[in-house]
């Protein structure tokens, strides 16, 4: 009996939306099943009143997103849907905001770092510097930081570079505890993005590349899928109250809900999915009557907070500032993003209960908060970013060594890289994975993202 398709891709965010594109590009009949009522996951924006807001958060870098780009090409978005972002990252110091952060100058102007710490950031970046090509993305495991933890790592140089910029940038960017996250990801995406100047945003929200995607696939959404299982040479997706077989399924869902709907993967899968947790995301937008901002003596789309500075937040998003389309004339938007220490408190509570902690320790940075008129949304991802832990980074070579199967994986834990890239990127390699297993019986004519940008 025939499958009812070539390939069943679980999940519609970035890389579940990337696997069927390729797939769908090499002649094969591909649906995706999404268990929300939108596609895009994590990159999901909405509309209202005006305003659009972004339940993430992304940059789009001018370098180290090559499948990014390259996906964006052959969807035709023109670069002026992708503008730049034009404003500066600031850190918050003893009673004030630091711009320049990630910048070049910062070995200068200091960005929050005292002067001991800025010799030491140089001594790093000299030593990278001569050694880029052992900080791949794609391979982060073999990079010369080994398995050491933000923290390990960090305590080579002066506390400032620990205390004011990587605790900073992994917990405002990717929701990290730098005592349990590898600092060879970070690292080898910081050294690959480059200066902050080259970053870019989507200028109509953050799902414009899902949109996108999703527009040429058959996507199906608010479907449930309950259990994958391989079946001799197929696979065998059991979704709402039905089965669907198809010849490959692709998990394209967070580790820990790739190992729950296929609990029959072979040990070295298991293994890697198992290490492969999740840090949660709590975020507040705030829908403001009038824009404001963090006082700085340049302007800032993002001010992060220190641990060291401030218990709550992880930092601010000055929405507004980043993509002034996004709101309607003279108002502003802003992004408070939830401190790792505050999110299991606050990730199962009342919406009001959120909204109070957060804005209560952002009037600290904005001025004029207090009095804002604002209409508030909170966003919570219980599988926020994925947390690159130094089992997770042992065990990722046997994972990608595996061999191909009728159940494959994609996300941005496959690649560790806690971005956009590492989905587009996985999505691409899932369906290179497919086609190979695929191709004697209907071969691709045309290499897939991941071919391409490799």
């Amino acid at each position: 009996m025939s499958p009812d398709l070539d390939v069943a891709v679980v999940g519609g965010g970035i890389a579940g939306l990337t696997t069927a594109y390729e797939l769908q590009r090499a002649g094969l009949t591909v649906r995706v099943y999404e268990e929300l009522a939108h596609v895009g996951g994590r990159m999901h924006s909405f509309r209202h009143d005006g305003y659009t807001v972004d339940e993430g958060a992304e940059q789009i870098p001018e370098q180290g997103y090559r499948a990014t780009w390259e996906l964006l090409r052959r969807l035709g978005v023109p670069m002026s849907e992708v503008p730049r972002i034009g404003s500066s990252i600031g850190m918050w110091r003893d009673g004030r905001a630091h711009p320049g952060v990630a910048e070049t100058s910062a070995v200068l102007g200091g960005a929050g770092l005292s002067p001991r710490a800025r010799l030491d950031l140089a001594r790093f970046l000299v030593s990278a510097g001569c050694r880029r090509h052992a900080f791949d993305g794609d391979h982060p495991e073999l990079t010369p930081l080994g398995a050491a933890t933000l923290r390990e790592f960090a305590a080579r140089y002066h506390p400032d570079l620990h205390d004011y910029l990587l605790q900073p940038v992994a917990g405002g960017f990717f929701g990290w505890d730098t005592a349990r996250s590898t600092a060879a990801p970070m690292v080898s995406l910081l050294l690959a993005v480059g200066h902050p100047a080259g970053w870019r945003t989507y200028r109509d929200g953050m799902d414009l590349l899902a949109r996108r995607l999703a527009e040429g696939l058959d996507v199906v959404t608010g479907s449930t899928v309950h259990e994958v299982t391989a079946d001799g040479e197929g696979a065998r997706v059991r979704v709402d109250d039905s089965v669907v077989t198809a010849r490959s399924a692709v998990l394209c869902v967070p580790a820990p809900i790739a190992a729950r709907l296929h609990p029959g993967a072979p040990q070295d899968v298991t293994a890697y999915l198992q290490a492969c947790t999740f840090t949660p995301t709590l975020k507040v937008s705030c829908l403001l009557r009038r824009p404001l901002a963090p006082e700085s003596s340049r302007p800032l789309y993002c001010l992060l907070t220190p641990e060291k500075e401030e218990s709550v937040l992880a930092g601010v998003i000055v929405d507004h500032v980043k993509h002034p389309q996004r709101v309607p004339a003279g108002k502003g938007l802003l992004t408070l993003m939830a401190g790792a220490a505050t999110i299991p408190e606050l990730l199962q509570a009342p919406e009001q209960q959120v909204i109070d902690r957060l804005t209560g320790a952002a009037r600290r940075y904005v001025p004029g908060l207090e009095s804002a008129d604002a209409r508030y949304f909170v966003h919570r991802f219980v599988h926020g970013l994925p947390e690159a832990t130094p089992e997770a980074l042992r065990l990722r070579a046997r994972f990608m060594a595996r061999e191909v199967g009728p159940v494959e994986y994609a996300g941005d834990w496959v690649m560790l890289r806690p971005a956009s890239e590492g989905a587009v990127r996985a999505g691409a390699l899932a369906a290179s994975r497919v086609l190979s297993r695929l191709r004697g019986h209907r071969a691709p004519d045309r290499p897939t993202a991941w071919e391409k940008a490799s």
